[in-house]
């Protein structure tokens, strides 16, 4: 599969990716690789220029409107800098999350006074902000629209969930636990979790399965204990001389011969 943008850029170049129900996929590589691009892919958002995808067992491209609505209203998407009307208060946000699967007539009446309220206070705790509920978006930090963002992807319960770079503005403690959650959530109801992440080493602590994109391509494709300081040097050579780590530590790998104990259940 391949996409090439309107300026004739290519962003992606013979990508084969299948993902598993239930499975966890980090995605790491430098800015630019295309790992952006291959989300948005995943979420319909944009259409292959070569090759085709299927997602959740359908080829979106082949639904007519309302199955193709059908079919993204599955899918939850986990944005950096989430798409959040800067007037909007938090509880608002994260009900939204759940509009694409309710009656018109429920969506619109849920935005003049917030159909439930327990409900969206329960996501928000689970990223700790459950104190922000009736906060305006636009008096939140980075990172607390990042969780709010996060809670609206829980509350809509999707059958596939896509993060791109969910937790860049949020401390190291506050990010694992904010991954933490997206996995029990994967888990807990069986469903795929492909996540894009700057940290490396939040990606091998969590996730089974670890996928390196440079260039628009796929450059390995393994499980934790199988990546390796060269290959992580070779991934990220054309950006930085040091592995992107959460607080900028450096990486600590196995020695040679020596394979990582996974951390991820």
């Amino acid at each position: 599969m391949g996409f090439v943008h309107a300026n004739g850029h290519q962003a992606l170049r013979g990508v084969s990716l299948e993902a598993k129900s239930g499975e966890r996929i980090a995605i790491i590589g430098p800015s630019g690789a295309g790992k952006t691009t291959l989300l948005r892919v995943f979420a319909t958002a944009l259409r292959p220029s070569a090759g085709g995808i299927s997602v959740l067992g359908s080829n979106p491209w082949r639904l007519d409107r309302r199955g193709l609505r059908r079919l993204r209203a599955r899918i939850g998407m986990v944005h950096q800098s989430p798409p959040l009307p800067p007037r909007s208060r938090a509880i608002t946000a994260v009900i939204a999350g759940r509009l694409g699967r309710w009656p018109l007539w429920k969506a619109l009446s849920s935005l003049l006074y917030p159909a439930d309220i327990e409900g969206a206070r329960m996501m928000l705790a689970r990223m700790e902000i459950a104190d922000k509920l009736f906060e305006r978006c636009d008096r939140l930090s980075g990172g607390q629209l990042q969780r709010v963002g996060v809670a609206r992807v829980l509350y809509q319960q999707p059958d596939l969930i896509l993060t791109d770079e969910p937790v860049s503005a949020v401390d190291p403690a506050l990010s694992d636990r904010v991954i933490g959650e997206l996995i029990r959530e994967a888990q807990t109801r069986n469903i795929t979790l492909i996540a894009s992440l700057h940290a490396v080493d939040l990606a091998l602590h969590w996730f089974p399965r670890i996928v390196g994109i440079k260039n628009g391509e796929v450059a390995f494709d393994v499980p934790p204990v199988r990546v390796t300081d060269g290959m992580l040097k070779d991934l990220y050579a054309s950006e930085t001389a040091v592995v992107p780590t959460q607080a900028n530590y450096p990486l600590s790998m196995p020695e040679p011969g020596i394979r990582r104990k996974p951390m991820c259940s």
